[in-house]
């Protein structure tokens, strides 16, 4: 047991469901306290179509035919995820969040930052008050002159990359190892869905899309965060030639608690990155071996 506590930002609405209920169920049974925020302290919601995988086939537009799912069951949340964040609509800290002006670092032993697609996670991409504290977390030491654990997945790790350090004026990521959701896995999502899926809303899978003469994927969050980095290779993809390569890149194929082959995770000391929900089974077992190391 311990009695650390971990903080988890959320946007009001669209977070990725899978991303938050495992570290918060695997968080929790590994007898650590999970609190949570908010931009307003208002209680957040996932985002619905990757709960229920309903609106995400071609006839998805059709009020009671779009609950036939084909597309839908491969894109949305698996069971294990969707029975993890039903137990956490129950949970009294997801129920009463603090507001993000709210956060200091002090209070907190750890940091999860989860992603999603949806428009609804912009506004916690985008939060310069969020953004601040990101980067006192990164920077913060304990009283044994240690940096906190972090771990970041998906469209979380954007967050971190926005965060800029006031002595340095470049991201808190600026020299760090990192990957995050690949242009691979975030292209193929947008092809799926654009043109066999949401044609009425070709661009579901993309948060930030390009205009004018913006190259395609100039908006990607792997093209964006490698623009925030000391070098384009701190961006690290599974390399080919990796052991289990095709299961990793599958973009279909996820971890889970006792199969950790499907998924790529990156650490630089303290900080753990990783790509999609495919990933966070692992993600979270390691983030919470930071802290074995630190007893």
């Amino acid at each position: 047991m311990t009695d650390k506590k971990i903080i988890i930002p959320l946007p009001n609405n669209d977070f990725d469901p899978s991303e938050v209920a495992i570290p918060w169920q695997l968080l929790r049974q590994h007898g650590f306290t999970v609190l949570f925020a908010s931009p307003d302290g208002k209680a957040a919601s996932a985002d619905p179509m990757m709960l229920s995988g309903e609106g995400l086939d071609v006839w998805g537009w059709i009020p009671v035919i779009k609950k036939i799912r084909l597309i839908g069951l491969l894109l949305r949340a698996n069971k294990a995820a969707r029975v993890a964040h039903q137990a956490l609509l129950n949970d009294s800290n997801f129920q009463s969040p603090c507001s993000y002006a709210q956060l200091l670092v002090e209070k907190y032993d750890g940091l999860v930052l989860p992603g999603g697609h949806a428009q609804g996670i912009k506004p916690y991409l985008e939060d310069k008050t969020l953004q601040a504290f990101v980067t006192e977390f990164f920077e913060h030491k304990d009283s044994r002159e240690q940096h906190k654990p972090i771990a970041a997945v998906c469209h979380g790790v954007l967050v971190a990359a926005r965060a800029i350090s006031p002595s340095t004026n470049k991201s808190v990521l600026y020299g760090k190892k990192t990957t995050a959701l690949t242009w691979a896995l975030e292209s193929s999502a947008w092809s799926l869905t654009k043109y066999f899926a949401r044609f009425w809303d070709k661009n579901y899978y993309r948060t930030y899309m390009e205009s004018g003469d913006e190259p395609k994927g100039f908006w990607g969050v792997e093209q964006e965060i490698k623009r925030l980095l000391q070098n384009e290779d701190d961006f690290l993809d599974v390399p080919k030639g990796a052991v289990d390569y095709a299961i990793k890149t599958s973009g279909v194929l996820r971890d889970s608690i006792n199969n950790s082959k499907p998924a790529w995770v990156v650490q630089h000391g303290n900080y753990l990155s990783a790509r999609w929900p495919g990933d966070i089974h692992t993600m979270t077992l390691k983030f919470i071996k930071q802290f074995e190391k630190k007893l």
